[in-house]
């Protein structure tokens, strides 16, 4: 991305071509009904509220739009302030009505993800499940819509994309000598030469595995691939598209013969997007996504495998019951979750508990450390397992969390982290009632988090349409806009004054993370080798390893697999960095109003508020109070302008927590490259070797303290977008402001009567906020007074 990149929605786009564009089409009343069956009645009411303010905020910014269009249309010359207008108006009526929330199913192969969003989908069988091997084995995405079938795409890779992982599968099974001994063993168990091998018997046939890539580039595949590299499934029944659905994402089995054309194409498959028809659980916004654990080979499958995780703005890390006290691959998901906290959009992160309901009566009570009460049933049992399951982790995870991020995060107050579920007692309710599977309140969180973006979506919509008409109404205002150009030369002046306060505050606040990097780096230079050796190192020796480390090797020093851990020497001998500047990193970039100095939107939110104060006081002291319409309009203007920072921070963010990372890695490929080209006996061996030595030389020619440099480059980097964006937007309002200049203004239509209604719609806002307060609050009190549903009778009981 490049660092000139504009804010999301604040620099006017380009008006030559596109002046006279028809604005998009507003949504059927019926479909927009349909968005809400998935609320209770109290919630559909404040949503219909939310989407009543939002739709004639559109038909008022459509129709102010319209009259601008009609009354410039056959001019010569559009004056510049009038072009800012418009396409403003434009930007604003085509803004998305909310932007998707994407929630995170991550987990390892196993543990019950498919299974639980069936479960919340109320789909049985739409996504495949099998309790005894990995099912789903790609990213699959669910979400619901208003098309009235169920509907699958699923995306396959480019052939630029295939070409570049045909080209690493071939050269991880070349092999220029015969290996023997110990390294024939070796090969022949390797995870990484039979996932190979596997992939290309799959979309070739059997024997393609020993052809080279010019060969294979002229074999044909087994299967048809559309030239769109979509492919599109459709049906009447979630149970017809899961029989559809089923071989494109379903793992297929090393060994099998099918034949079918699906399975043929499988290992192109790279990501798959289920719609649901109207649904009356999940609501339209929401899109639930399976993540594997662990990423994947391919490059662009295992950068699209990152890219999901750090779009999603809750992560649920998902757990089998008999995995959830330990093992590695659990301790990773959560790692790499916290991480999403730092270079992503995360803000939630909770742990999910599934298959709740397997447990060995006998088995509990004989092992049983907590509570004097006597255990009657099955049920009682479960029960009393997930309450201390959710006391324990809920307090593990509260502690990770806590060491990793700032103390002050929103995450760190919530009450509940840990869900306990059960997908299989959901459908059968033989053991446990409905509502303690849990199930209802993960769609409730869902549908509160959905809300609650939708409340701050159309308060911040409305905020600035509001703030546009009043703009649009001054522009027939000519006699208050007279003798203003002294006015605006003040601010000017004080603008320029406070950016440079504004660069400074930012130094200092960037100026936390030098001694943490320091220090990282110390720490660094001291462990790399242990961190490196444990990486290299394997219990049953170079067994199953050899051709594994080649993968690693062919990737850069990362390899991902569907079914081991997954492995970065990068990320492994940075991570001493990373421990020392985690909390600090996070404090920079967290959202919320910290006093500490450490947060950098508070600097930016300072600058506003004084910049707004200026404003207000030169505008009363200078006769504005005659022309509230330029003072709320630069008010206005500067909030919008300085709010399109935080996405623009947000996206620079994931770039300056990676070059730690992305630095040691450019180091190190040369070294990488060496040890892909060794084959022979004692391969394995020798290729550690040159792995080590390599690191061992740039260690020593200072790797980490480069490393160091290129963040702090990247946190220079990030200082001057944003100071040059403010000067160049804020210049930009400034001019406009004022009536000097080349016929910036001219009379336009009269929009008095769409201004009025902008206003009464502004005033409504408080309304329904407090509506929805007092909603809640009854919502919340017949829910305390109403008796619990009984559980179920249960054969379990004794």
């Amino acid at each position: 991305m490049a660092e000139t990149e504009d804010f999301l929605g604040q620099e006017p786009h380009p008006v030559d071509d596109d002046l006279f564009k028809e604005p998009m089409k507003k949504r059927r009343r019926s479909d927009r009904d349909q968005r809400f069956r998935a609320f209770p009645s109290v919630e559909q009411s404040a949503l219909k509220e939310y989407e009543r303010l939002e739709s004639r905020t559109r038909r008022v910014l459509s129709n102010t739009y319209q009259k601008l269009i009609q009354s410039v249309f056959l001019d010569d010359s559009i004056p510049n302030g009038v072009k800012y207008l418009i396409n403003r108006l434009l930007a604003l009526i085509e803004k998305p009505s909310l932007d998707p929330i994407y929630i995170g199913l991550f987990g390892s192969t196993g543990a019950g993800k498919s299974s639980l969003i069936n479960a919340i989908i109320q789909q049985d069988m739409l996504l495949p499940v099998s309790g005894e091997s990995i099912c789903t084995s790609c990213i699959v995405q669910v979400s619901s819509g208003c098309c009235e079938q169920y509907e699958a795409k699923i995306h396959l890779l480019s052939d630029q994309e295939w070409k570049e992982e045909l080209k690493n599968l071939t050269r991880l099974l070349h092999r220029a000598e015969e290996p023997s001994g110990e390294e024939e063993d070796a090969w022949g168990r390797d995870d990484a030469v039979e996932e190979a091998v596997w992939k290309l018997q799959l979309f070739y046939g059997n024997g393609a595995e020993g052809k080279n890539y010019e060969e294979l580039l002229r074999a044909k595949p087994k299967g048809k691939i559309p030239t769109s590299r979509v492919i599109t499934l459709k049906a009447e029944e979630a149970g017809e598209l899961s029989v559809k659905l089923d071989p494109y994402i379903r793992t297929q089995r090393r060994g099998w013969d099918g034949e079918s054309a699906e399975t043929h194409i499988w290992p192109l498959i790279k990501l798959v997007e289920v719609t649901l028809p109207k649904s009356e659980l999940i609501p339209e916004g929401v899109v639930l996504v399976d993540i594997p654990g662990t990423g994947d080979f391919n490059s662009k499958r295992d950068e699209m495998w990152k890219k999901t995780i750090d779009k999603c703005s809750v992560i649920w890390v998902i757990s089998d019951i008999e995995r959830v006290s330990g093992g590695r691959a659990h301790e990773d998901l959560l790692n790499e979750s916290i991480k999403a906290c730092q270079r992503g959009f995360c803000r939630d992160v909770a742990l999910v508990v599934t298959k709740t309901d397997k447990l060995h009566l006998l088995e509990y009570l004989r092992e049983r450390k907590v509570g004097n009460q006597a255990i009657q049933s099955q049920r009682e049992a479960v029960l009393e397992r997930n309450t201390v399951i959710k006391l324990q982790r809920n307090k593990m995870l509260k502690e990770k969390l806590k060491s990793k991020l700032p103390a002050d995060l929103k995450i760190l107050e919530a009450s509940e982290l840990v869900y306990t579920v059960s997908a299989q007692e959901y459908w059968q309710q033989g053991l446990l009632a409905e509502e303690e599977t849990e199930i209802p309140k993960l769609r409730e969180y869902i549908r509160r988090r959905l809300l609650d973006k939708k409340r701050r979506m159309v308060t911040t919509y409305v905020t600035e349409a509001f703030g546009l008409l009043l703009l649009t109404d001054s522009f027939n205002c000519a006699e208050n806009l007279q003798n203003e150009y002294s006015h605006v030369s003040v601010l000017r002046r004080f603008v320029e004054e406070k950016i440079q306060l504004l660069e400074r505050s930012i130094d200092q606040c960037f100026a936390h993370i030098e001694r943490p990097l320091q220090e990282g780096v110390r720490d660094a230079r001291t462990a790399y080798r242990r961190l490196l050796g444990a990486c290299l190192v394997r219990s049953k020796g170079n067994q199953g390893f050899h051709q594994t480390l080649k993968a690693v090797c062919l990737k850069n020093g990362i390899y991902a697999s569907r079914t081991l851990a997954r492995i970065d020497l990068n990320e492994a001998i940075t991570q001493p960095i990373y421990d020392r500047i985690d909390p600090v990193f996070g404090g920079i970039f967290r959202s919320g109003k910290p006093t500490d100095g450490l947060a950098l939107m508070p600097h930016i939110d300072a600058f506003k508020h004084s910049l707004q104060e200026k404003m207000t006081e030169i505008g009363i002291r200078n006769g504005w109070k005659y022309d509230s319409y330029k003072r709320s309009f630069l008010i206005q203007e500067i909030s919008a302008i300085l709010g399109g920072l935080e996405g623009h921070i947000l996206r620079k963010r994931r770039r300056i927590y990676e070059s730690l990372t992305t630095s040691v890695q450019s180091d190190l490929k040369p070294c990488y490259e060496e040890a892909a080209q060794i084959t022979g006996k004692k391969a394995c061996e020798r290729m550690k070797d040159v792995i080590r030595r390599g690191v061992d030389r740039q260690v020593a020619e200072g790797m980490f303290e480069r490393a160091q440099q290129r963040m702090q480059h990247q946190f220079q980097q990030l200082k001057n977008g944003i100071t040059e964006k403010v000067k160049g937007s804020i210049a930009t309002m400034l001019t406009l402001a004022s009536s000097q200049g080349d016929g910036l203004y001219k009379e336009l239509a009269d929009v008095k009567s769409e201004y009025k209604e902008m206003e009464k719609l502004h005033r409504s806002l408080r309304e329904v906020a407090e509506n929805a307060v007092l909603r809640r609050g009854m919502q919340d009190f017949l829910l305390r007074m109403s008796p619990s549903k009984a559980p179920p009778p249960s054969r379990f009981n004794s």
